[in-house]
This record gives C-alpha cells, structure tokens and sequence, in this order.
C-alpha cells in the first residue's frame, strides 16, 4: 500500500471502488475496469490492495482499552430472528448515568472499523450500542467481501426494525439516561434518517452520507439532525437538495456540512478514501452535537 500514493491515484478508480463497496459491480468486472488505471509499474494487485481496508492499522480505540467496559450483549427484534447481537461499550469510571448512541454500520456488517467507532463514542462519555445486522445470518463473516454478499441478502426495512429494536434496549439500559440519538454511516446514514422518521422519542440523528427518507416522510421527523456530505459523492448527493427543501419546508431543525473534495466514506480511516480533516472536523461536530442534546 505505501507504494501508491493517493494523490497519484485518479477520481475514477476512487468510483469504481464505490460501486464495488455497494455491489454496483461485481468483483470480476471490478477487476476488469479496474485493470485500465493499472499503468506507470502500478499492477491490479496493487491497486486492489491500495484500495481495501486495513484494519489492524486502522483502529484508534483497541477492545481492551482499560478506559471503557465493552461487551457484546444480545437483544430481541421482531426482525431478526429472535437474537440479535451489537457491541455495548460506556466509559469504565462513569458515576452517573449516561446519553446512548446507537452506532449504525454500513453495508457490511459489524466490522472492526465501526466497532472502533462505537468505542470512540463510549470515549467520548457516552454509552454505545452497535447491532450487527448480519446476526440472523451468522453475523459479519471476518471480510468486507462475504459481508456485503450477506448483507445484500436481508431486506433493508428489516434491518430497520432490527435498529429501532436497538433504540429501544439501549433507552431501557440501566447506565442510560434515556436521551438516545443515532449516527450512522453509507446504509447507516440511511438508517440514521430513517431512525429519525419513525422514532418520534430520537433525541438526535447524525447521518453520514446518508440515502434520504421520501419526501412525503419529512414531517414525522422530531430529532434534530446533523447531516455530513461528502462534495465528491455525486450519488448519495442527487437527493439532498430535495430533501433540505423538504426539510425547511416543515420547519425541521437541521444543520448539513459539505465537505470540499472528500469521497463517500471520508470518515473510514481504514480506507484510502479517508480523508484526515474532514474526517476529524466531521466527528468532532458530531460529538458536540450529541453533547448538547443527550447531556
């Protein structure tokens, strides 16, 4: 991976990973498409590996960081199957009782990079709970690959209801103090929308380049939000405009950040499309934000 510099590398293979990442292509003609960007002694193999995430080099918070109690608990859903499994992590010398966030990943399964998110989120003095939606199917298989391929296979407004499910076992969590907001990422950013329309208690909502809710299902929303785009991230971003006018239409409480030249999945620092300020910009609001309304 150090061999390629991210500046070398063109906008268009930075797309071409994004309709991989959400099955727009399968692997072979990834591959394929990718093969014209493999020129100047750069081969497919190294690109793939250049563009693949590294998480033993990525995670921030480690799982026995001794400055948070972490466990994986299991908690009922009418979706699921009966069990579903998530990450809950609160801050080990917390005294009182805390607000929750719900972590949502995205659309892959509870890998290690949104694990680490939700222990970022539990430093950050809150209790955090992350489901893995994949649970029904054995939960996220090790690989980002496999996790796709399962994930594609369960309906999506099933996993919504898994994820309303968590809201409602992180609220009754004896270390909560019942103010529950959500941020969530790629198909979590949809979650955290969606999160926002139906659960009309949701103290908070952060999506992060985040697919947005029918027009029509604007009014039900309560929470405040704040919403992350990425300015390179033509896809998700057609269905902004329509959705702020929406929004400001019914008088909903929201504040949105475009950040300039950053791709879908900027936050993800285990991928090259990580992008360091905004990234930290982008989580430090989201922190402040989540301090004023669940404190």
């Amino acid at each position: 991976m150090d061999e390629i510099k991210k500046e070398a590398i063109k906008q268009e293979v930075f797309d071409l990973y994004d309709d991989y990442a959400h099955n727009r292509l399968d692997r072979r003609e990834f591959m394929q498409k990718l093969s014209t960007y493999a020129v100047g002694g750069i081969t497919v193999a190294s690109l793939m590996g250049f563009l693949m995430p590294d998480y033993k080099g990525g995670i921030q918070i480690k799982a026995d960081d001794p400055r948070l109690k972490s466990e994986y608990v299991n908690y009922e859903s009418p979706k699921g199957g009966g069990k579903m499994k998530g990450l809950l992590s609160m801050p080990a010398d917390s005294k009182k009782k805390l607000g929750g966030i719900v972590v949502v990943h995205e659309n892959r399964g509870l890998n290690p990079h949104i694990e680490d998110v939700a222990r970022r989120a539990a430093l950050a003095g809150f209790v955090s709970f992350a489901p893995d939606a994949l649970t029904p199917l054995g939960g996220y298989p090790g690989n980002d690959d496999e996790g796709r391929t399962l994930q594609s296979k369960r309906d999506r407004n099933d996993m919504l209801e898994d994820f309303i499910a968590a809201y409602d076992f992180l609220k009754s969590n004896k270390s909560c103090n019942g103010k529950i907001g959500v941020v969530g990422f790629c198909f979590g950013g949809w979650i955290a929308n969606m999160m926002a329309v139906r659960i009309p208690t949701l103290a908070a909502s952060v999506p992060f380049y985040g697919g947005q809710p029918a027009i029509e299902d604007v009014p039900k929303i309560k929470a405040p939000l704040l919403l992350h785009y990425a300015e390179l991230d033509t896809r998700v971003n057609e269905g902004w405009p329509a959705y702020e006018k929406a929004l400001q239409a019914n008088k909903k409480d929201y504040k949105v950040y475009m950040y300039a030249n950053a791709n879908h999945g900027f936050h993800n620092d285990t991928t090259p499309r990580y992008d360091k300020a905004a990234a930290e910009l982008a989580w430090k609001r989201t922190v402040d934000f989540f301090n004023a309304e669940l404190k």
